[in-house]
């Protein structure tokens, strides 16, 4: 299998040093950057995707648990933090490990074994259908990705616009976008989400899809134009 891509962020340069240490000790493992705190990361991952980050949980600016939240796609998450009780609230953001400080080499190892089984794993799935089924007046629809321009959330409820029909099925703007494959499709909004290749022009924080306007959020705007213009 390929390198699993890594980055570091915590603010304790100590700590920084010896996760540095262990991952240069793990061939599989590949360092991509080090970071301070979640802006730094956040500056590094508009310019540098990775598969995994080994995240501290309390920085200054923003923690951990929050700036993982943010993300619309985050990469796999391995918490590093010397507070016990964020574990709970940590595997509900479904990260892969948590490591409680001060860390062993042993006990980094384990959790980077564990991640080398999921991308293993990922690596040896079946390729993806080009289509998704969504639950539309009570019946199962097909629908082909090519066919999808962009997406709109409405509290519980996503409408799908087609190339030719706008479908409503009861979901969510996150669950949605999780079935939808990487490097297609892009957040642009808390409650859009548009396909890239169907995006006409670019004029401010707006998406010219066909006749229609999708917004960019000014947060995610340099995301979402790094995505687009490539």
């Amino acid at each position: 299998m390929n390198n699993i891509t890594c980055i570091i962020t915590d603010d304790e340069p100590f700590a920084r040093k010896g996760l540095q240490g262990y991952v240069e000790k793990i061939g599989f493992l590949e360092l991509k950057g080090v970071c301070e705190d979640a802006l730094q990361l956040s500056d590094l991952l508009q310019k540098q995707p990775v598969d995994l980050l080994f995240l501290d949980i309390q920085m200054p600016h923003i923690s951990g648990v929050e700036f993982l939240k943010a993300l619309a796609r985050p990469p796999k998450v391995i918490f590093t933090t010397a507070f016990e009780n964020y574990a709970i609230q940590g595997f509900d953001l479904d990260i892969m490990d948590y490591l409680l400080k001060p860390i062993s080499y042993e006990r980094f190892l384990k959790a980077a074994w564990k991640a080398r089984d999921y991308f293993s794993s990922k690596e040896q799935a079946p390729a993806t259908v080009p289509y998704i089924f969504l639950k539309v007046n009570g019946k199962l629809e097909k629908i082909n990705f090519d066919e999808i321009l962009f997406i709109e959330g409405m509290e519980n409820y996503v409408a799908v616009q087609l190339q030719n029909k706008k479908l409503i099925t009861h979901s969510t703007i996150k669950n949605l976008l999780e079935k939808l494959p990487k490097g297609q499709f892009i957040q642009t909004h808390k409650s859009y989400i548009a396909a890239i290749n169907q995006v006409d022009t670019i004029a401010g924080n707006t998406l010219h899809i066909k006749q229609y306007q999708v917004p960019v959020s000014k947060f995610l705007k340099e995301v979402v134009l790094g995505q687009i213009i490539k």
